[in-house]
């Protein structure tokens, strides 16, 4: 869809850009002429994602640990990153979630996923913004979040909560970041199954409840990782230069035809939901372990 080109001479920074659908999104930015960084805890995850990079495409990849948690250690990565070259682009991609019933959360799993979606994305957006603006350089937010921005989702509430306030966050920072020629968008993809975590959010698949299922979706499929990385290359790209403060929906028209993602587990006992633990932890043993070989 795109001239290999398009995106040469962008530096572009993906948090959480070691698995899923950031490092889907790093693999589009690097075959398309970008230098990209990811960032995330888990250094081997991180070198993997990198050697995947160059080998797919011969892109050009770096790695950084951080913990977008930590305003701290978001300063000390960008203050290693600016010293190479400024970035251009940014995509909070980093994230947290899981299913439960809202009446069981703990208040440190709703810190854990506030932290990292609400907290994380503001961090990184104001330490790069800041940058930007002390150097009167032009720059791109794309934060990644979800259709229950709008909709809001049962099960997943400190999620939806962390999302709808980064989905105001772009709004607001569009308008007070646009005289500075910083654009800040936002994608809120439907279902785009990655490996584990597509697991995770469908713990009990033999019973066809859980995340969005394809017959769902007014498209009636899942989403393709092409499609996704075709829209954040048009969004990072001189090619939209005047969209600035969207949130964009790509997911088949599921938000506008169906109920919120997870209104199907109200029909889960007690005994369901204590399965579902069980194979989302069975899900969660699976991917250390494999980590470890």
């Amino acid at each position: 869809m795109f001239d290999a080109a398009v995106l040469k001479g962008k530096r572009i920074l993906i948090t959480g850009g070691g698995t899923g659908l950031g490092k889907e999104m790093a693999v589009g930015f690097a075959a398309h002429g970008a230098y990209v960084y990811i960032c995330g805890r888990r250094r081997e995850v991180l070198d993997q994602a990198v050697r995947e990079i160059s080998e797919r495409f011969g892109g050009q990849a770096a790695a950084r640990l951080a913990n977008v948690r930590d305003p701290d250690s978001i300063e000390a990565m960008l203050a290693s990153i600016w010293a190479e070259g400024p970035l251009t682009g940014l995509v909070n991609n980093a994230a947290a979630n899981f299913l439960a019933p809202t009446e069981t959360l703990s208040p440190r799993g709703y810190e854990a996923v506030r932290s990292t979606v609400m907290d994380g994305s503001f961090y990184t957006s104001l330490a790069c913004g800041k940058r930007w603006i002390a150097g009167g350089l032009p720059g791109v937010i794309i934060s990644n979040l979800v259709t229950w921005v709008w909709t809001g989702s049962a099960y997943v509430v400190p999620a939806a909560m962390a999302k709808a306030a980064v989905h105001a966050m772009t709004m607001s920072l569009a308008v007070e970041w646009g005289p500075k020629n910083i654009r800040v968008n936002a994608i809120a993809p439907g279902p785009f199954p990655t490996e584990g975590a597509w697991d995770k959010l469908n713990p009990l698949a033999e019973t066809g409840v859980g995340a969005t299922q394809a017959d769902d979706v007014p498209l009636r499929r899942f989403g393709k990782m092409d499609e996704l990385r075709n829209l954040v290359i048009f969004l990072m790209s001189d090619g939209c230069s005047y969209i600035t403060g969207d949130t964009i929906a790509i997911d088949g028209g599921h938000h506008l035809a169906a109920p919120s993602t997870f209104a199907g587990l109200s029909k889960l006992s007690p005994a369901d939901w204590q399965r579902a633990r069980e194979a989302i932890q069975a899900s969660v043993q699976k991917e250390k372990q494999a980590r470890s070989i």
